[in-house]
C-alpha cells in the first residue's frame, strides 16, 4: 500500500526534524527510535536497496516534503520501502502514526494520517499533490 509507505516517509522525516533535536520530548524521541528501527529492519529484508538509502535513515536525514532539499532521497526512501513492503507491515504502519501523532497533534486530531480508500481512482493522499487524470 503506497499510502503506508508515505506514511512511514513522513513520519521518519518528521521524527527526523523533531526527534533528533535536544528539545524533543521522550515520547517522541522513544516513538521515533522505534519507526527508526523498524524501517531500517524493512530496508535491510531487501537485498535491492541501495546502501545510502539505509544510511538515509539512520543518519535522521530523511526531510520532510517541505524541504524539498532531498527530493531523490525521499523517491529512493519511497521505493526501497515500497519493495520492501513495509506498507503492509502494521507494526512498521501503527508506529509511524504514533510518531506522526506526537509531531503534529493538530493534523492528527483532524484525521490527516487516517486515510481509508478502496476501490478508487485518480486518488492522491498528502499535501502539496498535482495530479491530472484522463479517465475513459
Amino acid at each position: 500500500m503506497i499510502e503506508s509507505v508515505e506514511l512511514v516517509v513522513a513520519a521518519l522525516a518528521a521524527g527526523a526534524a523533531a526527534g533528533a533535536g535536544e528539545t524533543a520530548s521522550t515520547a517522541v524521541k522513544d516513538a521515533y527510535t522505534g519507526v527508526k528501527t523498524l524501517a531500517t529492519r524493512a530496508l535491510r529484508r531487501t537485498k535491492a536497496v541501495p546502501a545510502e538509502v539505509v544510511e538515509l535513515v539512520e543518519a535522521d536525514a530523511v526531510t520532510t516534503a517541505e524541504e524539498e532539499s532531498d527530493t531523490a532521497g525521499r523517491r529512493e526512501l519511497t521505493a526501497a520501502l515500497t519493495a520492501a513492503s513495509a506498507g503492509d507491515d502494521d507494526e512498521l504502519v501503527t508506529a509511524a502514526l504514533k510518531v506522526l501523532e506526537l509531531t503534529d497533534p493538530d493534523g492528527a486530531q483532524a484525521g490527516k494520517y487516517r486515510v481509508l480508500l478502496h476501490d478508487n481512482k485518480g486518488v492522491q493522499v498528502g499535501d502539496h499533490n498535482t495530479q491530472t487524470n484522463t479517465f475513459h
